[in-house]
């Protein structure tokens, strides 16, 4: 059975599933326990030729993958409503005001939010972002025109939206730009491939993956040493400054997760682990020296897989859940 977390955040991901021809649903608490979530009725992904510009409605709680122009009109007064959006892991999200009629004297916001947040829970992290808390909201109310166009620091943005008064609303365009280095990333399928490239920066980077997984780390390079070390929480890196720790947990937050196992060591090879967390997180801590790099590839668990369990498979944590 899904855990609550799973439940959310795989009906976030329901606009990617439809798109790929899978079936996946959530449920968002946040929004109202009453909020309608029929979304399996349209399909998200057009095909649009060169030049034309994909425009639609947008619901109370919804989820954006694609590029256009999207515009809400209340019907009734909308107080908790939200909008995810979604890029591959090296896009950036430009959310630009076309249009915006609410009443901010009384009581309607329109809100941006760097990441994503979900039961107070965000990613990426405060410890992984570049910006506090504070400044990782921003209030249509408050700056009004003078913002009108805004980016994100990863593939992922939202915002928060309440509408009083039937027929108000707002219209907006979502752009996608290239991030040539990619850092905070969350997946939007159960398997893929990916490298990560920290060049020279003090920084924190996860990619999340929303999914009881099996990881598998193929090359890992930290700028320092040679030599595979693979280490439980209990001894961990401490004291080296750029290493790769793996993550699992219930929630959406890499800081409030169960560290697994950290690797402190370049080394070229096969390191493949199983994971059967709601969430696998994978996370380099960077100290700006070197030029640190890992490549790996992850698939969704099975249940033949959770009955085959490999010595070097995290298998003591998580799986009574999936």
């Amino acid at each position: 059975m899904l855990s609550a977390f799973q439940f959310q955040c795989h009906f976030i991901l329901i606009f990617l599933a439809a798109s790929k021809g899978e079936t996946r649903y959530l449920e968002v608490r946040d929004a109202g326990e009453d909020e309608p979530f029929l979304l399996l009725s349209e399909d998200l992904k057009r095909e649009l030729s060169a030049g034309q510009v994909y425009r639609r409605s947008l619901r109370c709680i919804d989820m954006l993958s694609t590029e256009g122009q999207f515009t809400f009109t209340a019907d009734q007064p909308q107080l908790h409503c939200a909008t995810f959006f979604i890029g591959e892991p090296d896009e950036l999200i430009t959310i630009d005001y076309d249009f915006v009629n609410i009443d901010c004297k009384g009581g309607d916001f329109l809100k941006v939010f760097d990441g994503w947040i979900l039961k107070g829970e965000k990613f990426p992290s405060s410890l992984d972002h570049p910006l506090p808390t504070s400044e990782r909201y921003i209030d249509f109310c408050e700056s009004g025109n003078i913002q009108k166009s805004i980016r994100s620091s990863q593939n992922v943005a939202m915002i928060f939206f309440r509408i009083h008064q039937p027929g108000n609303g707002f219209t907006i365009t979502v752009k996608k730009n290239t991030n040539l280095f990619p850092c905070n990333v969350i997946s939007q399928t159960p398997s893929g491939r990916f490298t990560m490239v920290i060049p020279h920066q003090h920084r924190n980077c996860s990619f999340s993956i929303i999914y009881p997984v099996v990881i598998k780390i193929s090359d890992l390079i930290l700028g320092h040493l040679n030599g595979l070390f693979l280490k439980k929480p209990s001894a961990g890196c401490a004291g080296v400054g750029d290493f790769v720790e793996l993550l699992g947990g219930a929630g959406l937050d890499p800081s409030k997760m169960f560290p697994l196992a950290d690797l402190c060591h370049s080394f070229h090879g096969s390191a493949q682990m199983k994971i059967g967390c709601d969430n696998t997180v994978l996370r380099m801590v960077s100290s700006g020296k070197h030029v640190n790099r890992v490549t790996f590839e992850y698939h969704q668990i099975n249940l033949q897989e959770t009955e085959n369990r490999k010595e070097n498979s995290i298998e003591e944590f998580c799986f009574p859940s999936i």
